[in-house]
């Protein structure tokens, strides 16, 4: 029976003493599941029935199932030095673990081939200065580490509770925090991370995909959380991005507000909506071909804007070592960990100069507000640039001085 879900709250213990629960009661069993599965707190008529027949009151209930809200947190910070809590003392044989040592080595990085979390507790407390983790999503998806990605709901959220623990500790004051999932699992983490972290950004990454789906909205974007450690990051500098211009007759798509001549030449603010990151489909780009990957752009727009050249990157999840390619590209220190088999991210490196080729022609139009092709076109058609705006101010000083 799971800890923390309604059957182990209102002791039920198999499939026969829940169908006897569920005639007494008046709960149909699919919907008693559905309570349970979800670790949902019952709805108001089926919570008054089970309450009514197992004598507990709502917060017994709640604090059985876990379902820990502002008024029972409060309740409980009112009765702490009341409750009798045991530490876990770590056992003789965790403090004896071998020292881990690395598989693959750069003049910048450290590859192991280990758990995350074993990797973690051998690690010095704030120790690191930027960290993105991509971790499994519990899809039922195979992976060649041959991890379990089919966890119940609890024990999903347990283990990724073990090892972001582990990530706060090992990240500096001011460090930055990157947690790459689907939005349902990251609605989890972030209640879970605003105690413990400052929350920065929810940014949302297009998928690019409008496949049919039944029954609900298709799900189109990944979920990045933005966390730092304190109260304000070490190291923000965000790059700016290109005006958006028609692509055959590079004409303004947008008319911000009429404030043309106030637009940063160095660009657009960047968005917390994120629709230019492709993902890694063709086989010529794909490091792992049996498995995704995450595209260059994303790395490398994370670790401009969260790290400084000399800062140490950490990914508890190596995956095909996007992270680690794109930091020694950058010249970011790092460490890595992969459960599975390390031979497509140590490749990886081996072609360092195909992956600085792709970089670099996303970075061309990085911090511009028209690259230098659109700005030429745009000259050539008489269309506004941001050079237009310094001669007017230009004219008109000189005409003044006149």
């Amino acid at each position: 029976m799971i800890p923390n879900s309604l059957y182990s709250a209102i002791g039920v213990c198999d499939r026969n003493e829940l169908k006897q629960f569920s005639k007494s009661t008046g709960i149909n069993l699919e919907t008693l599941d559905y309570y349970n599965d979800n670790n949902i707190l019952p709805f108001e008529e089926d919570l008054n029935k089970i309450l009514s027949f197992t004598g507990l009151n709502v917060n017994k209930l709640k604090l059985k199932m876990g379902v820990i809200d502002a008024e029972m947190k409060l309740m409980l910070s009112k009765i702490a030095d009341s409750i009798d809590l045991e530490t876990q003392k770590p056992s003789k044989s965790n403090s004896k673990t071998k020292k881990l040592s690395p598989d693959f080595t750069t003049e910048l990085g450290s590859l192991y081939k280990a758990d995350c979390i074993t990797l973690m507790k051998q690690m010095k407390s704030g120790s690191v200065d930027l960290i993105f983790a991509d971790p499994p999503f519990n899809l039922n998806k195979f992976y060649l580490s041959n991890i379990n990605d089919s966890l119940s709901m609890q024990d999903y959220i347990n283990w990724t509770e073990q090892w972001l623990e582990e990530c706060i500790r090992i990240l500096k004051p001011g460090g930055s925090f990157f947690l790459w999932n689907i939005p349902k699992w990251n609605t989890y983490f972030s209640e879970y991370l605003n105690n413990r972290m400052s929350f920065r950004h929810w940014i949302a990454t297009d998928i690019k995909l409008s496949l049919p789906i039944a029954n609900r909205l298709y799900p189109a974007h990944y979920s990045l959380l933005y966390y730092v450690k304190g109260s304000k990051p070490n190291a923000f500098h965000p790059d700016r991005m290109p005006m958006e211009v028609c692509q055959s007759c590079y004409t303004d798509l947008k008319d911000y507000g009429g404030y043309k001549d106030k637009m940063n030449s160095k660009g657009v603010n960047l968005t917390d909506v994120w629709y230019d990151i492709p993902p890694v489909r063709h086989t010529k780009f794909k490091r792992r071909k049996e498995a995704n990957e995450l595209s260059v752009k994303l790395l490398d727009r994370i670790i401009e804007m969260a790290s400084d050249p000399g800062d140490v990157v950490f990914d508890p999840f190596g995956g095909s070592g996007t992270t680690y390619a794109v930091a020694e590209m950058k010249a970011r220190r790092w460490i890595g960990v992969e459960l599975g088999p390390l031979d497509d991210i140590i490749n990886r490196f081996d072609i360092l100069g195909e992956e600085y080729q792709i970089l670099n022609k996303y970075r061309a139009n990085y911090n511009y507000l028209f690259p230098t092709k659109v700005k030429a076109m745009r000259e050539k058609l008489n269309l506004w640039t941001d050079d237009t705006f310094k001669v007017n101010k230009l004219e008109n000083v000189e005409s003044v001085n006149k």
